[in-house]
């Protein structure tokens, strides 16, 4: 990789995890920082502006998910989250958090970089779609030129990995699209059964554009199947 090279901040307290992690990613020619605790990790993300933050739940000082809060709420910067427990509650309150991903400790070199590759590739929106200028969807209005999303007249912040699922679905709308299907198309080609992520990120969708979220008119589930987007007359 050249000078423009990905950042990533990697913030893990446990040296022989964190040298690990750094040595692996140094080595594809990414720019590694490292982090030993929730606390640096914000000082290194303030300073450095990193283009992927790679944070273990399980931290001292602060905490992964308090990193990530804290993170989201000023950035759109992908996060990928590290945790040793693989109870569902536990990835989808990292999720529900603002993070991107997560990863299941241990985990292998081939697997780290896979996600950490797709993560990066949503953030750069690697996918073009060709210029095409505003376009209206009942109360939303979505510019691919500058990834902008207004709705109901006043414009919306969405995270890459937000944007790109809310995209996806309403280029397919009206269609039925599988939980496999979205996941291949915006995670990436490793993801498969992580349904979690799904059901995270489409309430996140419904609290930005639905006027109802309990009560959705544009994201519609379909239980054990997938979702629709739904365009009424309105």
């Amino acid at each position: 990789m050249t000078a423009s090279s990905p950042k990533i901040l990697v913030a893990e307290d446990e040296s022989s995890l964190r040298d690990f992690i750094c040595r692996n990613l140094a080595a594809r020619g990414f720019v590694v920082i490292a982090a030993v605790d929730g606390h640096e990790a914000l000082v290194f993300w303030e300073r450095e502006q990193p283009d992927l933050l790679i944070l273990d739940v399980m931290m001292p000082r602060l905490d992964g998910l308090e990193v990530c809060a804290h993170v989201r709420r000023r950035s759109l910067v992908p996060i990928l989250v590290l945790t040793a427990l693989d109870a569902e509650s536990d990835k989808v309150a990292a999720l529900d958090l603002g993070a991107d991903d997560y990863l299941t400790k241990p985990f292998g070199v081939e697997e780290l970089l896979a996600r950490v590759r797709a993560n990066l590739r949503r953030a750069a929106w690697a996918v073009m779609p060709p210029p095409r200028g505003p376009q209206r969807y009942g109360e939303l209005e979505i510019d691919d030129d500058t990834r902008t999303v207004v709705v109901r007249g006043e414009a919306v912040r969405f995270t890459p990995t937000e944007y790109a699922l809310l995209v996806y679905l309403i280029a397919n709308r009206h269609r039925i699209v599988a939980h496999h299907t979205l996941l291949q198309a915006i995670w990436g080609e490793n993801y498969h059964n992580e349904v979690e992520y799904l059901r995270v990120f489409v309430a996140r969708l419904r609290r930005k554009i639905e006027r109802d979220p309990a009560n959705p008119q544009y994201l519609i589930t379909e239980p054990g199947v997938g979702y629709r987007f739904v365009v009424g007359n309105m």
